[in-house]
């Protein structure tokens, strides 16, 4: 009876996987709010809350130089760092200069 339980528990997760691409475990934990994954990428990237877009660069530059896969990192830690590049540059305020002007 026993193994009857563990064999359908196994089925169902790999049934779960199959169908979800993802360990019925991994769906029961919260996702990351924005907040979070903002405060996961300044970790990341080494950089202050109010951080200017020169030091968001700066300091992604350095983050790649040390990962990269010819330094002996790897192409997931290098993706890890681009991808905390560009949620801390989306979340600087818009300067004016920016901006589409309307004479173009």
């Amino acid at each position: 009876m026993l193994l009857k339980i563990a064999f359908l528990l196994t089925a169902g997760c790999l049934m779960f996987r199959w169908a979800f691409g993802q360990w019925p475990w991994h769906a029961l934990t919260a996702r990351p709010t924005r907040d979070q994954a903002i405060f996961n990428a300044r970790k990341l990237l080494r950089v202050e809350q109010g951080a200017t877009r020169e030091q968001i660069l700066a300091a992604h530059k350095r983050l790649v130089a040390m990962v990269h896969p010819d330094k002996g990192g790897t192409n997931s830690q290098v993706h890890d760092a681009n991808d905390a590049r560009d949620l801390l540059l989306e979340e600087l305020p818009a300067r004016v200069a920016d901006l589409p002007s309307d004479s173009d």
